[in-house]
Formats: C-alpha cells, structure tokens, sequence
C-alpha cells in the first residue's frame, strides 16, 4: 500500500453541477441567498488567508493558539489511531494535532480539492514519514464514506465552519458524523463564541475591503463559471449580527436597480436597490448550546477547551454506544 492514496468520490462534473443547482434555488427565493463554499475558488481562497492576518480576524489565531496549548491533551483523551478531517486544505493546523498523536497510524483529510490534498499529503509525508494518508475528494455535505483505518477514531471539524450550517443542517451533519463513528470514537470541533457585537462585525467588514472582496467574488464565480455578467461594483458588502439567532449575516447589497443574466443556469435575477443576497451565515455559539446540540446526535462532550480571552472553542465528544 502506497503511504499517499487519493479516492475521487465525486464525480468530475459533480462541481458545476451543484454550483448551477444553488443558483437556481437561491437566487430564484425571496430573500435571495447562497451557500457560503462557493466563494472558495483559488482567488476567494487566498483572499481568505488574508482575511485570516487582519487584526480584527481573531478565529484562526484562537483556534491554532487553543490546539498548540492543549494538542497533548486531545491525543491522550483520544489515543487516536485514524484521525480524520474534513475541509481539510492545506491541513494546517491539523500539523499540530497530527505531532501530539504519538500512536497514529493513518490521516484520512477529506476535500473538494484534489490538488490541496495532494500538496498536503506529500507535505505531511516529509514530515512524518511513517504516516499513512488515505485523502478523500468529497464533499461532507453529501455524506462520506471512509476508508478502513485503525481505531481510535479522531475526526475534526475546525475552522468553525460548523457555523455556516442552518440549525437544520447542522442537526442532520452531527447525525451524519456520529454514524460515521464508532462507540469510542470522538468528534473535535471548533465553534466561535458568543461575544460583543463590535467584536463580531469588524472580524467580517474590515477597514481594508479584503472581506468585501472576498464576499463579491462569488460573484465571480458565477461569472466564470455561469456566464454571469453580475457586476461586483453594483453591490456592497453589509455584515451584521443577528441577535435573535445569535449568528453573523454576510451580504451583497444591490446598489441600484438592475437585472443579472446567467445562461449558463438559464435565468434572469431582477435585483430592486438596496435588496440584499446573503451569502454567509456565520453562528456563533454557547457551550450548553453545543452540548445540546451533540447530545441530540448521540455525542457526548468530555472536554472544552478555549483560548486565552474566551473568543473559541474547541470541544471533544465521544460516540455514545
């Protein structure tokens, strides 16, 4: 067995495919919306990592300061043998988890991106060379099936990207996860925090317009991918927060009147001023919310763990028998 393998579970037109389904639904609704993934081409991916150094941007650096403090911790709860990660990318952060793992045998990193999981296997195979990695271009979303790996299983969800899911969704991913695992087997996820409104706003509009850039490349995509000919200058970026639901809204807000053609999805989007497409939810979360949360999908949380000014977290859960 070779140490680096790649299973391509989507098919190859899988992509556009999914990109034209969202376009149709969400912007054929009133309000108009899309899912977040789309603004993650190469372009909206580096942009993301600029995002990722602003000052105001605080959920990177609390996370990697959260798994550098208490790596040894997570690997002597889990004594994982497989640890599994999806939308893993570069895979990291995951680095630091991956050293802390003393008796790990196998990485199963799972991905949209064939190309990021072949930089990041080869990568991670320099560094630790007894390594195996089974890397999965998948799409969680649409339900993953892993490979035959050793257990303990450790599987991570970071980034906080568990927040980009509608309580309904979020719901039915947990359920997915633990069926994924065996009693035994934990779940790390990280979720960003409740916190004061002017924290949460300016960590999604800052000073410099490299989130605005980021929010308008989905138009972008759609563009090239769609044969759009959305105009980015025709829209603002708006973030806000959403007391009742206790979770960021990112949006593009029409400056004027103005009609969009897509042939590529077969449809005319008529915009009126000042309407808005929104194109993130971001919640941020409560531990008892959480904890309610797994329980409901047959997960137990054992430990909770957050960086030094209580901005995130990062939970691990054991699969209940």
């Amino acid at each position: 067995m070779t140490p680096l393998s790649i299973t391509r579970t989507l098919p190859a037109d899988a992509t556009a495919a999914a990109l034209r389904a969202d376009v149709v639904q969400g912007l054929s609704r009133t309000p108009k919306q899309l899912p977040p993934k789309w603004f993650y081409d190469a372009r909206g991916s580096d942009l993301f990592e600029e995002i990722t150094q602003l000052p105001g941007y605080y959920p990177t650096r609390a996370e990697r300061e959260i798994l550098l403090t208490h790596a040894g911790r997570i690997a002597a709860a889990t004594g994982a043998r497989t640890l599994i990660e999806l939308g893993s990318g570069s895979s990291d952060k995951t680095r630091h988890l991956i050293g802390a793992l003393t008796g790990l045998h196998s990485y199963v990193p799972v991905d949209v991106s064939e190309s990021a999981l072949a930089a990041a296997g080869e990568a991670l195979l320099a560094e630790h060379p007894g390594l195996t990695v089974h890397a999965l271009v998948a799409d969680f979303e649409q339900g993953i099936e892993l490979p035959g790996t050793p257990g303990p299983r450790l599987l991570a969800f970071l980034g906080g990207t568990i927040g980009n899911l509608l309580p309904d969704e979020r719901a039915a991913f947990l359920r997915t996860v633990r069926a994924l695992l065996s009693p035994g087997d934990a779940l790390l996820l990280g979720t960003d925090l409740v916190k004061d409104e002017a924290t949460l706003v300016a960590a999604y509009d800052d000073p410099r317009g490299v989130t605005a850039a980021f929010n308008k490349n989905v138009l972008e995509v759609i563009n090239r991918e769609l044969d759009g000919d959305f105009d980015p200058a025709d829209f603002d970026h708006v973030a806000l927060w959403n007391a009742e639901n206790e979770w960021i809204e990112m949006r593009l807000r029409a400056r004027r009147d103005l009609t969009v053609k897509i042939p590529g999805a077969d449809l005319a989007v008529a915009f009126e001023a000042g309407e808005d497409l929104r194109t993130e939810v971001s919640a941020k979360f409560r531990r008892a919310r959480v904890e309610k949360e797994l329980a409901h999908a047959g997960l137990e949380l054992t430990h909770w763990w957050t960086d030094t000014a209580d901005r995130y977290a990062l939970s691990l859960s054991t699969a209940r028998a």
